[in-house]
């Protein structure tokens, strides 16, 4: 059997302990930063959720109900509690010491458990609580995913447009004959079904919207005896709300295809080598996997053995496949292309690159753009205005131009007739899709590649800026340091002074530990045996080898060690306990600019083991395209000096800010903000979070990025592609461009025909072909968006007065 999780609860002695769903409100708090803590109540059927402060996230509730449907599908216990239906009810058997060491305290009050994290006892009366009805966990083959239907619900309503055309068209073809009318019927019958369904919700929700405003005219035109033109009038409405869906469909279809066929088991590797077979969501962090060529990696996770390469174009949209060997990294939902390899798990299935992709996704189709906002509400307004207009100049018409009330005659058309065709011609359809239809479609092109939009707001504003300000450290660095040569004096003995450092480095979790265990890794490098290790806290490490100490931290704490060894000696009067590396350390000169380096030394060797945080290489032709686009880009570092100077010229950067605080990057970005600049801050670490809120537009690199930047960029970059940033910029332009194509026909295309129908000069017929075709031209310019490869820059803009 695999070795347990010690942070997972146990089982209670003598018994096998059930996974219980409040394991899965433990996981839900590890997963969302923003939880504080979960009591469910069970006899009120209601969760309440506490946040540190005001958090309006509706995505906190969906992320809980998620991991207890996951506890329930992993075999959680029938007679917890928490389950729809459960049949008996008892208390939960909870052990406290697991959960305490993963920073939580679990409490059970009668019917009421509340799980928290540990925190200070002031903290708690800061928590801000939220009811939430508890949510109903049922087995998810009896769901029919409502997103599902609405993907294919434009076939039947294409169906429908198309008979309702023919039937229409039957109906011209028999002419005046009393049968013509039951071919009309039908034909209202198949083009008003779905505007019908749609005009009843939105009644029930008291409100109005243009599939109102075309039902009214299509029954306005039967009652006149206008059946033809009601007949077209359907046919049109049904046929652009038919490719209305299928252009939101296409977007969901876009983005849904990221995640398609994800594994649903894993092959796990025992302890003895035997093979099993375990659901995805059931796998731990350490334990061992066997993945096998052509199928995709289930979680995220770390190669120990083998090679392999990886097509990762699903999360990146790079369609290169990326080489794969010992200690790199594989991401759950990409391809293993041809290799046999084993890896170790890093996260749960819930917590990978993955599903931070899901959760984004899913929170940036729900958040609308400012312009969006104002269209909705817009079209509402107008609704109710149009409709006042349309009943005002009836009248108008009538009384005061006396025109026949009903009766068109073969000169004269009636009051009615007219105020039909201006309410067709004056309603909204094309203007209150010109927005949302050309921002989903930019959503989903820039997450085929690896970009992802927080929402529409995101996707206008990012065209707005003109200054681009970037964090050093993991963003135009790869942020991970790399082994970069090993010394050894004298010299010879690199091999040993590697070998000793990975065996003491592996038993650390500091970042250069992490590279120097990883670079262990790759050249195969076997440990040897160490007694009596010691953590020096913030000096370095300590251990015996063969009966010798051992030595591996700073040159800072080597150098003391020296003077103490020196003043041993002289206070004997002798050298013979006096170290050989001591004559040799004062000899070595310092590590160049934009070096770490850690030292080892035992009595007889000396050893430095030199590490750099590698510029990544696509870093200086994006800072290129950014000139070229116009934008002027400013580095913010809280690097020391030299290291900034280093990375000025070698990426020929004009402003570099070095050694700043948080605090201090975010004044800077205030002070180019209240210059009149737009910026766009590209950052990953906590200490960037303060800036990309301040920022006009946020923008995160998302395989790295720590949880406070996620939360507060509004734009994520996927595995790390500092390029696509730039592809994201040239995106949000052509966005805006379609956008600005979209308002000019709807609103173009509304003044003209209004003009014509207050003129009372355009035909019913021919002013439902001008409103239905506007719609129609515009969700397909929105299309656009979908096709091709990256978009092409706007011409660059002038920077303003001052610009350095």
């Amino acid at each position: 059997m695999s070795p347990q999780d010690p942070t997972q609860p146990q089982p209670p002695h003598g018994r096998e302990r059930r996974h219980c769903l409040v394991d899965a409100v433990a996981d839900s708090l590890a997963a969302e930063p923003a939880l504080e803590a979960v009591t469910i109540d069970r006899s009120q059927r209601r969760v309440s959720v506490a946040t540190l402060g005001k958090v309006q996230n509706p995505a906190l509730g969906e992320a809980l109900a998620a991991s207890l449907q996951q506890a329930q599908e992993a075999g959680a216990d029938p007679h917890c509690c928490l389950l729809e239906g459960a049949p008996d009810c008892r208390t939960c058997d909870l052990p406290v010491e697991p959960f305490a060491r993963r920073g939580l305290t679990v409490t059970q009050a009668g019917q009421r458990t509340t799980v928290a994290r540990a925190t200070c006892p002031t903290a708690p009366r800061f928590w801000r609580w939220r009811d939430l009805p508890l949510p109903k966990v049922v087995p998810r083959e009896v769901e029919i995913p409502e997103d599902d239907q609405h993907l294919e619900e434009w076939k039947w309503q294409l169906l429908a447009a198309g008979l309702c055309g023919a039937l229409a068209w039957v109906a011209w073809r028999i002419g005046e004959r009393p049968v013509a009318l039951g071919f009309h019927l039908a034909a209202y019958l198949a083009g008003g079904w779905f505007a019908a369904q749609e005009v009843w919700e939105r009644l029930r929700q008291r409100t109005l919207d243009v599939h109102f405003l075309m039902l009214a005219v299509a029954v306005g035109s039967a009652s006149i005896g206008r059946w033809d033109e009601g007949s077209i009038l359907l046919f049109l409405f049904s046929l652009s709300g038919a490719l209305e869906h299928y252009a939101l469909g296409r977007t969901q279809r876009e983005i849904r295809s990221l995640f398609r066929d994800a594994p649903k088991v894993a092959t796990l590797l025992e302890a003895g080598g035997q093979e099993r077979e375990v659901p995805v969501d059931r796998l731990l962090p350490g334990q061992r996997l066997l993945l096998k060529p052509g199928a995709q990696f289930p979680v995220d996770a770390e190669v120990v053995k083998g090679r392999t390469a990886a097509d990762e174009a699903n999360l990146t949209g790079e369609a290169t496949p990326v080489d794969k060997g010992i200690g790199d990294l594989v991401l759950a939902g990409t391809l293993n292309l041809w290799g046999v390899i084993e890896a170790t798990v890093l996260r749960p299935a819930r917590e990978s690159a993955l599903q931070k992709i899901v959760r984004l996704i899913r929170e940036a189709q729900h958040l609308k753009a400012p312009s969006q906002r104002f269209t909705d509400k817009f079209g509402t307004r107008y609704t109710y205005g149009i409709t006042g207009l349309t009943l005002v100049m009836f009248f108008v018409w009538w009384l005061a131009w006396d025109l026949p009330a009903f009766t068109s005659t073969a000169t004269t058309r009636s009051a009615f007739y007219l105020a039909m065709t201006l309410l067709v011609v004056a309603s909204p359809c094309a203007l209150v899709l010109s927005i949302p239809s050309a921002v989903l479609a930019a959503i989903a092109w820039g997450a085929r590649r690896g970009i992802l939009f927080r929402g529409g707001a995101a996707v206008e504003k990012l065209a707005e800026v003109d200054v681009v300000a970037l964090d050093k450290t993991g963003t135009l660095t790869t942020g991970e340091l790399e082994v970069e040569r090993i010394q050894s004096f004298p010299h010879g003995r690199e091999a040993e002074v590697a070998g000793l450092a990975f065996s003491l480095e592996r038993l650390s979790a500091h970042p250069l530990a992490r590279a120097i265990t990883r670079y262990g890794k790759q050249q195969g490098l076997s440990a040897v045996e160490l007694e009596r290790f010691e953590s020096v806290t913030g000096l370095g490490l300590r251990a015996q080898w063969r009966g010798q100490p051992v030595l591996l931290g700073r040159r800072e704490w080597l150098d003391g060690f020296c003077r103490q060894c020196r003043d041993e000696s002289e206070s004997r009067a002798d050298s013979a306990g006096r170290c050989d590396f001591c004559g040799l350390l004062a000899t070595v000169p310092a590590a160049g600019t934009g070096h770490s380096e850690v030292w080892l030394a035992t009595r007889d060797l000396l050893g430095r083991i030199l590490l750099q945080d590698g510029i990544r290489h696509q870093s200086r032709a994006v800072i290129a395209d950014l000139r070229h686009a116009g934008l002027h880009p400013v580095v913010l570092t809280g690097d020391r000096e030299a290291a900034a100077a280093a990375l000025q010229s070698l990426l020929g950067l004009e402003d570099v800010r070095a050694e700043l605080k948080p605090e201090q990057k975010l004044a800077a970005i205030r002070e180019l903000s209240e210059a009149g600049r737009r910026v766009a801050m590209v950052g990953d670490g906590v200490n960037d979070a303060p800036s990309l809120a301040a920022a006009h537009v946020g923008v995160a690199m998302g395989a790295r990025g720590s949880d406070a930047a996620l939360e507060q960029a509004e734009i994520v970059l996927m595995h790390d592609r500092l390029e696509n940033f730039v592809a994201a910029f040239r995106l949000s332009q052509r966005a805006r461009r379609v956008i600005r194509q979209n308002l000019v026909v709807s609103l173009g295309t509304v003044a003209l025909l209004v003009g014509g129908a207050l003129a009372g000069t355009i035909p019913l017929t021919l002013g439902v072909i001008g409103h239905e075709g506007s719609t129609v031209i515009v969700v397909l310019n929105s299309l656009r968006l979908l096709l091709g490869g990256p978009p092409r820059a706007e011409p660059p803009r002038p920077a303003p007065a001052g610009t350095p």
